[in-house]
């Protein structure tokens, strides 16, 4: 029937064709009572409810925020089943790295090799601190149990180096050969050689656990930072304290972090104090000092975390618990950008000799910066925590985090060189 055959005929009927099934009508016109189609209709009815309020409830308002982080790490090593402090990439495999944390575990392990890792046992508390020696061919950890360990690439125990009465903080291998530095919780600083286990000299002075600290680039000093507010200057032959840097202008808090110039003559110190100082080392005085550029809403200082010289531009970058990058002009002792960061700065790396550096933070976030323009040119994601350090693979294809959710994780860092 067509449309207009439709509208002239006004009302419509079935056609034969159209009927399912006859039902039979009684005397007095009512149909036969069927109790399985009542309860059918009862069931249904409760089911269509049931179903629009689980769907109604299963749905997001339009204002929520439903897009989760992506994971934009090629490679996640779980072998850790604690909170994690320390990774370092070996300087010669560009795939091995070193990871240890609070499981007081450290393993060796290869970025793309899921089934190859190698656990290395022994620390009796959290390893805190991991290096491997410049010629690639050994991996010291520092644990807070005061122990030295050094191993082998493969993951066998070379020797344990004893002495201090407190944690390790940090550790770090002399630029020319096979000597460990450490720096201990018990005020004092040991060297050692890695090769026979000798222990080579002790540096006292400090009235507070020495909290960073490391070779000069030329092997001939040595700079140490504190919890007493101090740097100090070492002769590491003798272990005689050349200068001591202490009071106005320099910190009024302890120490967190130190980064060498590359022709030995410049320190850099960040300190819970907030701000940051410059020290020649030759002579033991402040040439620049830099106060936070913002404060916490407390009115007091946020910790600086982490500093660094830049590897072939004048500049030392800053960051810390103000949410800031920092990154300074030496010549003009002034900021040249100040990078937002939406949690706090926790560490820091330069991608090898470039304008890029990667900053790594209390949320979980990575962040790639030009530090000719100022610009975040990258974020990574996928921690879940506070990242704790950052390490460069020496190919420098590949950036590892660690973080204290337990995981390291591996980015592609290949475009930023």
């Amino acid at each position: 029937m067509t449309a207009h055959e439709d509208e002239e005929q006004g009302e419509v009927f079935f056609d034969e064709s159209d009927i399912i099934d006859e039902i039979d009508v009684d005397e007095e016109g009512c149909m036969p009572f069927c109790l399985n189609c009542v309860f059918l209709v009862i069931f249904c009815y409760f089911t269509c409810i049931f179903f629009c309020v689980w769907v109604n409830s299963d749905l997001p308002d339009a204002e929520d925020d439903i897009v989760e982080d992506s994971d934009d790490s090629i490679h996640i090593f779980t072998g850790h089943t604690g909170e994690l402090y320390a990774v370092a990439c070996s300087p010669t495999d560009p795939v091995l790295v070193a990871t240890g944390g609070g499981d007081d575990k450290g393993f060796l392990w290869k970025i793309g090799h899921a089934d190859w890792a190698s656990e290395l046992q022994g620390h009796t508390d959290s390893v805190s601190s991991l290096a491997f020696s410049h010629d690639g061919q050994l991996l010291a950890s520092g644990g807070f149990d005061g122990l030295v360990k050094v191993w082998d690439t493969s993951g066998n125990l070379k020797s344990t180096l004893e002495g201090p009465g407190g944690g390790i903080e940090w550790i770090r291998w002399h630029p020319k050969g096979h000597l460990i530095l450490a720096g201990s919780e018990d005020c004092t600083v040991w060297m050692w050689n890695a090769d026979n286990g000798s222990c080579l000299n002790v540096f006292s002075g400090h009235g507070a656990s020495v909290t960073c600290g490391d070779f000069t680039p030329d092997g001939k000093t040595i700079c140490t930072g504190s919890e007493d507010a101090t740097l100090r200057i070492w002769n590491p032959r003798s272990g005689e304290s050349i200068h001591v840097v202490r009071g106005h202008p320099y910190h009024t808090e302890g120490l967190t972090c130190l980064s060498i110039s590359s022709d030995s003559t410049f320190a850099v110190t960040g300190s819970k104090d907030g701000s940051v100082h410059v020290v020649n080392i030759t002579t033991g005085k402040v040439v620049s000092s830099w106060a936070s550029q913002t404060s916490s809403t407390e009115g007091n200082p946020e910790s600086i975390e982490c500093v660094s010289f830049a590897p072939k531009f004048p500049w030392a970058v800053s960051g810390g618990m103000d949410r800031n990058l920092t990154i300074w002009d030496l010549q003009n002792s002034s900021p040249r950008f100040i990078c937002n960061h939406e949690e706090g700065v926790t560490c820091l790396a330069w991608l090898g000799a470039s304008k890029f550096l990667a900053t790594g933070c209390c949320d979980g976030r990575i962040c790639i910066w030009n530090c000719l323009s100022g610009e975040c040119v990258e974020t990574f994601k996928g921690h879940e925590h506070a990242i704790q350090s950052l390490s460069v693979a020496s190919n420098l294809e590949f950036l590892v985090s660690v973080s204290m959710d337990g995981t390291a994780r591996v980015f592609e860092i290949r475009n930023f060189r």
